[in-house]
């Protein structure tokens, strides 16, 4: 199960409901049935204009990516998905990330919501979640923005383990809040009280996945014929900027266009996720 107790995922599901509401936003709520398992999605925005997919990466939720992406909503209709086996809504099946089945459960998901000629936004593995729809089937895809993506490069595993999942087994050991900061401080480029909490709740709480992540081969992105946009952040120690750029340029032929925001981590700050939103908006 990926959550420890369940009084760990009521904790989590009651701050999920806490960022919601400040969003102040209009919004449905959805519970699809796929056959990997029920899946929550968060509806804002005329469902008349073109849809959007917003897929939030490892240890988020809906409503956080909701926050980054506020005025999406003015030219498309907004999905943000609750990914499985995450701290959300969503069922607590944790799919096999070496297989296609995250792309046939996003595509189950597009099909039960009746979309097509979609918009992905993925951030982080949310952006391995995107580009495995791809692979799967491209069909209903339109374009794709990837954010600091999971799966296009790997940082230096060393690098990682030292300022990052050491500090993170302390905390998840120890409770001790300076270790979560630490976290963080590699992660994010910038972060408030909430984030902080989220994120030690989310560690203290839930089972997460911290087995090798996988890179796309080169066979498969030559075949991908669905416009990318990919956004790398140069600062970026999980999944490193200029290596993004110099090997998405390589590998994906459908690429439109990439940006390297040089004075980011992992998680962008607020000016440049409106700089990203801008750019999404703009095309």
């Amino acid at each position: 199960m990926f959550f420890k107790s369940k009084e760990g995922k009521d904790e989590i599901i009651t701050l999920y409901n806490q960022r919601l509401n400040t969003l102040n936003i209009d919004y449905s709520e959805k519970t699809l049935e796929t056959k990997f398992g029920a899946t929550n999605v968060l509806i804002t925005g005329n469902a008349k204009k073109p849809p959007l997919l917003l897929i939030h990466g490892t240890g988020g939720c809906a409503p956080l990516i909701l926050e980054s992406f506020s005025n999406l909503s003015s030219t498309y209709c907004v999905y943000a998905i609750d990914v499985l086996a995450q701290p959300n809504k969503s069922a607590e099946n944790r799919l096999d990330i070496k297989s296609l089945e995250y792309g046939e459960w996003l595509t189950d998901v597009i099909i039960a919501l009746g979309l097509k000629d979609v918009t992905l936004v993925g951030f982080s593995f949310g952006g391995l979640i995107a580009l495995k729809t791809l692979e799967f089937n491209e069909r209903l895809i339109k374009r794709v923005f990837l954010i600091a993506p999971v799966y296009i490069v790997n940082g230096s595993p060393f690098v990682g383990l030292f300022k990052m999942f050491i500090p993170l087994k302390k905390f998840i050991k120890t409770n001790n809040q300076q270790y979560i900061k630490k976290v963080m401080n590699v992660l994010f480029s910038e972060y408030d009280d909430f984030a902080i909490q989220f994120m030690a709740t989310t560690f203290q709480n839930c089972n997460m996945d911290f087995s090798p992540l996988p890179v796309i081969q080169k066979g498969s992105a030559k075949e991908i014929k669905t416009p990318i946009t990919v956004f790398a952040m140069e600062k970026d120690i999980m999944f490193p900027g200029k290596k993004m750029v110099k090997r998405a340029k390589r590998i994906f032929p459908s690429l439109h266009d990439i940006v390297l925001l040089e004075d980011s981590k992992h998680v962008p700050n607020t000016k440049n996720f409106k700089l990203i939103e801008k750019l999404i908006l703009k095309i």
